[in-house]
């Protein structure tokens, strides 16, 4: 593999992992090509802008669009890296939907050479890489693929398979930090993968079988949200009780070997909120734990609904919901069980709802039509005597119970305790 300043890398999608990636890349001195589907997304990264909000990467995609090392196009070019970070959604009845890492491949498929390494990143079903690989196959016979060769003979590409483990608002961090688990479709592959990303990641790198990453990815996610459900659960018998969830949470979480995770309002993210349902779909009759916690987490939506609700029907006036985004202090509203709870709400009361989301400037579509309107939060504060907490941003953990007495709180997510 080249050096750095002699590789040329594309990164095939520039959302909330293949911008960030892209920019790592190219800081590494690398001549990174970033592709996407959208005109004004390329626009805004050639002129050295961003379209998401994450920590630091304004300022570093800016410094290596400056510097010649990174540019977006519409087009694919030729490369000696391809990184294939595109979205894997589920379809209407929970299946999941790899059209768009089939679209990448087949992009790619055209400028491939022999020494050329292909990586996929979007979290993916198990045997998508290899589906990558039999693609590519059908549309390049003239290569030699790797698994589909004769004995002693080398393969033309290496094809392998590394997810992304980064938490939004820390992910220029994460990806150079955290460990990763590299895939390959065969050793060779993942020791040629290995060694791309030895590149720029200090975390360890462990190489295995494309198909034990792919279920490595899935299995992390599920396991959070079989944990997060164990705790939406408990707070639904602590409401049925009397009890107060945070409480028992806290005085349960002094035994050693207890650590219960806070409940909220659901679960959201494309991740974990996604991938379980690819564990599901892949054998359904030995996944009941994961299907159920799934299932516990949706509900809990449902269940703030009702509860939010009923509280704005006891109420007079506006009433305030905090938060869209799906985590705190990020502007991600992917799968958000708030923007779920809010837009259920506007389009219910209209426009006695008034949403407060710092890290937006227009409300979602989602809002379309509703009256709903998009405020501060003094301007809530003010003005609404009801709060359903959705998000526990950083703005809203500092409002001091003398803003807040008087009101009617709902809080999904423990950030007042001193609310009577």
């Amino acid at each position: 593999m080249p050096l750095d300043s002699e590789l040329s890398v594309t990164v095939m999608g520039l959302g909330y992992i293949g911008l960030p990636t892209a920019a790592v890349i190219a800081r590494t001195g690398a001549m990174v090509t970033g592709v996407d589907v959208t005109p004004s997304v390329v626009e805004t990264i050639n002129s050295g802008r961003v379209h998401i909000e994450e920590v630091d990467l304004d300022g570093l995609v800016s410094g290596v669009v400056a510097r010649g090392s990174l540019k977006a196009s519409l087009t694919v070019a030729a490369a000696d890296v391809f990184v294939i970070a595109v979205p894997t959604p589920f379809t209407e009845d929970r299946q999941p939907d790899i059209t768009f890492v089939l679209d990448a491949a087949r992009a790619i498929a055209p400028v491939l050479k022999s020494g050329d390494t292909v990586i996929l990143e979007s979290t993916s079903p198990v045997g998508t890489t290899e589906q990558v690989r039999d693609l590519i196959a059908r549309e390049r016979p003239d290569l030699k693929l790797p698994g589909a060769t004769r004995p002693g003979e080398q393969a033309d590409l290496a094809i392998a398979y590394c997810p992304e483990r980064v938490l939004p608002g820390r992910i220029l961090v994460e990806l150079i930090d955290n460990d990763r688990v590299i895939g390959g479709i065969t050793p060779r592959c993942a020791r040629k993968a290995l060694a791309f990303y030895r590149r720029f990641v200090r975390g360890a790198c462990v190489t295995t079988t494309a198909r034990a990453a792919e279920m490595t990815k899935l299995t992390e996610n599920a396991f959070r949200d079989v944990n997060i459900a164990f705790a939406n659960e408990l707070s639904l018998v602590a409401d049925t009780l009397g009890v107060d969830v945070w409480e028992v949470i806290r005085l349960a979480n002094r035994h050693p070997r207890v650590n219960i995770l806070s409940p909220g309002p659901g679960v959201g993210g494309h991740c974990i909120a996604v991938d379980p349902w690819f564990l599901v779909a892949a054998d359904p009759t030995n996944t009941p734990l994961i299907r159920t916690a799934r299932e516990v987490n949706d509900g809990k939506t449902d269940h703030i609904i009702a509860r939010a609700a009923a509280m704005i029907e006891a109420q007079d006036g506006p009433v305030a919901c905090l938060g869209l985004a799906f985590k705190a202090n990020i502007d991600d509203f992917r799968e958000s069980p708030a923007l779920k709870v809010a837009a259920a709400l506007a389009a219910r009361f209209g426009e006695r709802v008034h949403v407060v989301e710092p890290y937006a400037t227009t409300l979602p579509r989602a809002f379309d039509g509703t009256g709903a309107r998009l405020i501060d939060i003094d301007t809530a504060l003010e003005t609404c005597g009801a709060m359903i907490v959705l998000v526990d941003h950083d703005i809203f953990r500092s409002v001091p119970l003398d803003e807040r007495r008087g009101k009617a709180v709902l809080d999904t997510r423990g950030l007042w305790p001193d609310q009577s």
